[in-house]
């Protein structure tokens, strides 16, 4: 077998990726690994995932022409990958509804994640709600303050909550005490990881449940315009709905993917969570079970990230997106919180669309980028959730008393 071979076998993408966990976990990530390569060709298997999909899910989310929004940049035109109509409000159901189908082919009772935003606690909360599994979700104590819709939603929906108040009191803190938990109860437990990060086979499992998104994006704009769009925007966190749409046009070297990270204060802050813009803070680590860029401090530890948005407020990222910058495949940039919450402002005001504070970094890039492009370009951003989790805390942001 070849060296590359093996690499790929075991869960890289060029150099990043890999399976750096416990060895108490190891027996449990062969058997997801194992479970997953035989539900995947399981006839029962997939044709209920599809039928969960189209059903209870409500895909595929429509591909929108985002007419006033195209006017008023006076650019490229826009299209906007609805995936904030998806149950729960954003891409997140589709992969925990995946994941715990899995969980219930390899026989497990109860199912545990993390979250930041909230939207991917809500997923998994429902799908355990919906298929009688126990769940449990971490979640810092920062996020739960600034998301307490979520919160109050997975409560209603039979699942604890439980706060996390070690470290930044964020997502990679939650991660971190999902870890611990999973450490111990893996022979009853399933991980629901809730990005394409961790340790494999994750990063590839929850790409290929995301798929979906991208492969809907493409059977659409062919239909729409009869040819592939110019470019592709959407947000990165750990970077599961920015590779769920890239997926799909991944050997189209003329569509541009461009991936937005959270800038913060401004990268030249320690408030931000920026992975893939070089900078003397990002360099390539290990974080949560695989290589691939993460911030870290002077002395090689975890360095703590900011963000207006919950959901891209990690320190890592997924181990294919490295890969994808490295490789040049993918552009990388960043949106800070300001221009994040101005754009989620003109996407209400424009189009009647209230953004997830995530998806709205990929709109601030769009609104900066696409009058800079001739009319006769297209853009896609994927919009990857809604904000009515958000909107209390934006108006905090703004200082307006609701």
């Amino acid at each position: 077998m070849k060296k590359s071979d093996a690499k790929h076998r075991k869960g890289y993408f060029g150099d990043f990726g890999g399976q750096y966990a416990p060895e108490t976990l190891m027996p449990a990530l062969y058997e997801i690994e194992k479970a997953y390569a035989k539900a995947r060709k399981d006839k029962a298997f997939t044709t209920e995932f599809s039928s969960l999909l189209h059903d209870y899910c409500g895909r595929p989310t429509p591909l929108y022409f985002a007419k006033r929004l195209t006017k008023k940049l006076g650019g490229c035109r826009i299209y906007i990958k609805r995936e904030d109509l998806n149950h729960t409000g954003a891409h997140k159901i589709t992969n925990s509804l995946g994941q715990s189908l899995l969980a219930k082919y390899m026989g497990k009772k109860r199912v545990i994640a993390e979250t930041g935003a909230g939207q991917h606690g809500v997923a998994t909360a429902t799908c355990a709600a919906l298929l009688s599994l126990s769940c449990d979700i971490y979640m810092g104590t920062v996020d739960m303050a600034r998301q307490r819709p979520n919160v109050f939603r997975m409560n209603l929906l039979g699942t604890k909550v439980i706060p996390v108040e070690s470290g930044n009191k964020t997502l990679k803190d939650a991660v971190n005490e999902a870890m611990r938990d999973w450490t111990h109860s893996c022979q009853y437990t399933h991980y629901v990881f809730g990005s394409a990060l961790g340790p494999h086979p994750f990063p590839s499992m929850v790409r290929d449940f995301q798929s979906v998104i991208g492969t809907e994006t493409r059977r659409q704009i062919l239909a729409a315009c009869r040819r592939l769009p110019d470019e592709i925007v959407a947000c990165v966190g750990g970077g599961s709905n920015s590779i769920g749409i890239f997926s799909a046009f991944l050997s189209d070297k003329g569509v541009r993917l461009t991936g937005v990270e959270a800038g913060g204060f401004g990268i030249t802050t320690p408030k931000h969570a920026v992975r893939l813009t070089p900078s003397k803070r990002s360099r390539v680590g290990i974080l949560h079970g695989s290589k691939s860029y993460v911030l870290q401090d002077e002395n090689g530890q975890i360095a703590t990230t900011h963000s207006v948005s919950a959901g891209l407020d990690y320190s890592g990222v997924g181990p294919q997106h490295s890969h994808l910058y490295t490789s040049g495949r993918a552009k990388y940039t960043y949106a800070t919180d300001k221009e994040a919450v101005s754009a989620f402002q003109m996407l209400c005001e424009y189009e009647g669309i209230i953004p997830a504070l995530e998806s709205s970094h990929a709109v601030a890039y769009a609104i900066k980028a696409a009058p800079k492009m001739p009319k006769s370009k297209i853009m896609i951003i994927n919009l990857s959730g809604r904000g009515d989790k958000d909107i209390f805390h934006v108006a905090d942001y703004l200082k307006i008393t609701i």
